[in-house]
């Protein structure tokens, strides 16, 4: 019989999350994870044979009344890993985890306090990326499909349902039948989208303009050949060289960051992906900007565990948070569903 979902503690906002999809289920901490603290991570029960009751898609946390236009999500910390996934997978579980932006929605877990939502991705970015197009969709990996137009991302194994987990390790042995990729569509990327595209929609009709903060972690190394002023960027900001927010947002993002003793650098090593490029419209009032920090800051990246940095870097990026969210802050506020 299986046993409530659990989910790490939230402080302060978890009284707020609403979720969209059903509620899920575990089985308990599997021996594929032994060495790591209890919680960090889930193996879910069962095959979503109904996904609507037995998995969610994401958590919504939601302030008691909206009061900016800015809306924040985490699309790759989910943590949830499905059982017959991890099963199934040739790596062992720290491997399957290096994808994942570990923790980077505790360190956000704020901003509802603060007057905007936070939308975080259950299920993990190894299973099912939700910052790629649908249909970037991998030959390599999927039975019968078709290799459409040159898409670097497809082809180094990360598309929407990736083939490779960092380093270019390979996450299966054999292939993917085109029935259960669109089932991971249709019961988690789908439902993701359409809770995001609300919230943005919702900031629009109420504040005329939405702000999407779109929060991610990066491997320390990746930052090894970028230096800004001669030091090492700490966060990274990524509108697409201007095409997903107007250069007014960018500045002021940037400027919240560095007054907060963040180094900053701006669409190098990363400008932006999926989210940004699809969502991102600042001629139509809807910015988006990809805020990339680096996991070394606040966590150690070879056991995928929460450092004593982590409480004074959530502290300067809540201090952030507090200060963005008084952007287009009206006395008319939406009121949270």
């Amino acid at each position: 019989m299986s046993r409530p979902l659990r989910t790490l503690p939230q402080k302060d906002s978890a009284r707020n999350i609403k979720s969209r999809v059903g509620a899920g289920s575990i089985k308990g901490d599997c021996d594929l994870f032994k060495g790591f603290p209890k919680t960090i991570f889930h193996i879910m029960e069962g095959r979503m044979e109904n996904p609507e009751t037995e998995m969610r898609a994401y958590d919504l946390m939601q302030p008691g009344r909206r009061l900016t236009p800015l809306v924040f999500a985490s699309p790759h910390s989910g943590r949830h890993y499905p059982a017959d996934f991890v099963s199934r997978s040739q790596l062992e579980g720290h491997q399957l985890r290096s994808s994942e932006d570990a923790f980077v929605d505790r360190l956000f877990d704020d901003v509802p306090n603060h007057g905007a939502p936070l939308l975080a991705a259950r299920l993990p970015r190894a299973w099912i990326d939700v910052n790629r197009a649908a249909d970037e969709l991998d030959p390599a990996l999927i039975e019968g499909q078709r290799r459409g137009a040159h898409n670097p991302r497809v082809a180094s194994g990360l598309g929407v349902i990736p083939r490779v987990v960092s380093g270019g390790r390979p996450i299966y042995s054999g292939k993917l039948s085109q029935t259960e990729v669109r089932d991971r569509l249709r019961h988690a990327w789908q439902p993701y989208h359409a809770s995001l595209r609300r919230l943005m929609n919702e900031s629009v009709e109420a504040f005329g303009q939405a702000i999407l903060i779109d929060c991610h972690s990066m491997p320390h190394e990746a930052l090894d050949q970028v230096r800004v002023q001669g030091r090492r960027p700490e966060v990274v900001l990524g509108d697409r060289f201007g095409a997903s927010a107007g250069r007014d947002i960018t500045d002021m993002i940037e400027a919240e960051f560095a007054r907060e003793g963040f180094v900053v650098s701006r669409n190098s090593p990363f400008a932006g992906a999926f989210v940004a490029q699809h969502y991102g419209r600042p001629r139509a009032g809807r910015h988006v900007i990809q805020v990339e920090l680096d996991r070394a800051c606040y966590m150690d990246e070879a056991t995928l565990t929460p450092h004593s940095g982590f409480a004074d870097v959530k502290a300067r990026l809540t201090a952030v948070v507090a200060r963005l969210c008084q952007t287009g802050r009206r006395d008319e506020s939406l009121a949270a569903e």
